[in-house]
């Protein structure tokens, strides 16, 4: 409160004494124009300085009481205008208070799941300092909960539509992947057909990473799960398969350690859109460096790339977009052209305890180093793998401990050939993993197998090999349409013993052509209507 000091002078001069003054020099003013002046004129001199004396007396009184009035008036509006500021000094004190102290523990229990009720009852009923707390912040502080309350509601389920887009996209690709390894399998020997699967892989892999960064944007954990440790080099070398210019990638250096089967697919996946990053944003001709070392608190990826350095700005501006990341970022911030590299990373790095830093390249880009921490790292055997064909994992599992729903799947089956009298061109072998290669076999003008080496061929060269193929098999069944020679009278030739036991080499045992015994009206189309009406 501002106190309201007496004006100078003590107390008030009473009337008297301040009239006194005026009403003397106005009297001996008049006495002395009386005595100047002569005598029939000394009455209506008087007479005139009396009145002027009365007036002056009176005029003086009348200003002395509107001084005095004035004065009053004016301590009265001193002492209201202290009281205001008073009040506005408490309101902006209460208001400071609600800002800086009610308002963000009020969040905090709001994102902890508690009503706008349950906050205002925890947060000012029960705390001394704040029950004084006026009616009108109150009544704001309600209302600001209850705005808050329904955008939580709101951006939250916003998130979980999301996340559950993503989970289903997952799906389809978990199961894109697994028909496509069957397809591997059973094409692997077939050159072409292989290599437009691995090209398909590839391209389901890249489906498969947006959907897990659009799932760990939206607060989920990545899709999949592996259920062995897998050794560090094959972690990086799986996240190179999920982008794009992965011939690019080098790696240097990778210590020799294995990452639990739980840490996988994160490690993967944050090293994959660094990855991204350092391609997508350097000349397409350079290299991106990846070396792995042990430090004191884990492994430590760095990650570095020839592309433009980051100036103070940019480092800022990401260094920013990963703090956000990290402390929950909402999916509204991303904008209309959102960068989803650094925020996933950021993400990623909150749940599993990593450490992200960029700095300047010694090749004049940008080094990432991502430090992975010794909780994600296993000392044990690592039979698991995370690249190369036979690398495969499992859909991860809900919040609700049940498997991620997949669409049902349609059962591969083989056809059954219909094999003809005369030698095959092509064997059929069984596909097996033993290696990444694909090998044919071929057959010899005997009907002999033989291996063709593992010597990478032109796509002109295997169109070439096919149609000599195709037309040797034209020729060969010309020539046993045409009809057999009569036998001859002499003896057996040398080598007929031997026919019976190649035609049961080379052609089906239930083939009725090998048999003499069986009948010869049986056609091939016959054997096939049969087979069409055994698989119906």
């Amino acid at each position: 409160m501002v106190s309201v000091q007496s004006p100078p002078g003590g107390r008030e001069v009473p009337y008297a004494r301040v009239l006194l003054l005026p009403a003397m020099l106005m009297a001996a003013a008049t006495g002395a124009a009386v005595a100047a002046v002569t005598e029939p004129a000394r009455t209506a001199v008087g007479w005139c300085g009396a009145v002027a004396t009365l007036m002056v007396i009176l005029v003086g009184a009348e200003a002395v009481r509107r001084g005095r009035t004035i004065r009053g008036q004016r301590a009265q509006y001193a002492q209201r205008l202290a009281q205001l500021e008073g009040r506005i000094a408490s309101h902006d004190h209460e208001t400071i208070r609600l800002g800086q102290e009610i308002l963000p523990e009020a969040f905090w229990r709001l994102r902890q799941g508690e009503s706008p009720v349950e906050v205002i009852r925890n947060v000012v009923d029960k705390d001394e300092a704040y029950r004084d707390l006026p009616h009108a912040h109150r009544e704001l502080l309600r209302s600001i909960l209850d705005t808050l309350d329904r955008e939580e509601s709101m951006r939250e389920s916003a998130q979980r539509a999301f996340v559950n887009i993503a989970r289903r996209v997952q799906s389809i690709v978990h199961q894109q992947a697994a028909e496509l390894r069957e397809m591997e399998e059973f094409h692997g020997r077939n050159p072409e057909v292989f290599d437009d699967l691995l090209r398909i892989d590839h391209g389901t892999a890249l489906i498969g990473r947006l959907a897990d960064s659009i799932a760990v944007l939206g607060g989920a954990r990545p899709g999949r799960q592996w259920p062995k440790p897998v050794p560090l080099y094959s972690v990086l070398r799986g996240a190179m398969s999920r982008i794009l210019d992965y011939p690019r990638v080098e790696l240097h250096s990778i210590a020799n350690v294995a990452i639990k089967g739980t840490s996988v697919e994160p490690l993967i996946h944050a090293c994959a859109e660094l990855l991204d990053n350092a391609t997508r944003y350097s000349p397409p001709h350079t290299k991106v460096h990846v070396t792995a070392v042990e430090v004191q608190t884990g492994i430590a990826v760095e990650i570095e790339d020839g592309g433009v350095s980051l100036s103070e700005e940019a480092r800022a501006r990401a260094e920013r977009m990963l703090a956000q990341a990290q402390a929950g970022i909402d999916l509204n911030d991303l904008g209309e052209t959102p960068r989803l590299g650094m925020a996933v990373v950021g993400r990623l790095s909150q749940m599993y305890n990593m450490q992200i830093s960029l700095r300047q390249s010694a090749y004049g880009g940008v080094r990432a180093v991502l430090i992975v921490p010794r909780d994600m790292m296993t000392t044990g055997p690592a039979p698991g793998l995370a690249h190369g064909i036979g690398a495969s994992a499992v859909p991860r599992v809900d919040n609700g401990g049940r498997l991620i729903e997949e669409p049902a799947r349609n059962i591969r089956r083989k056809k059954p050939r219909v094999v003809t009298a005369g030698p095959p061109l092509r064997s059929q072998p069984t596909a097996t993993m033993e290696d990444d290669v694909p090998e044919v076999t071929e057959w010899t003008e005997n009907g002999l197998p033989q291996r063709r080496s593992r010597v990478t061929m032109s796509l002109k060269e295997r169109y070439a090999l096919e149609a000599e193929a195709q037309r040797a098999a034209e020729a060969h069944a010309a020539a046993t349409a045409q009809p057999p020679a009569p036998p001859k009278k002499e003896g057996a030739e040398p080598g007929l013993w031997i026919e019976a036991f190649m035609k049961g080499v080379k052609g089906d045992p239930n083939d009725p052509a090998g048999d003499p015994s069986a009948p010869q009206g049986t056609t091939r189309n016959d054997h096939g209507k049969a087979d069409e009406e055994g698989w119906q």
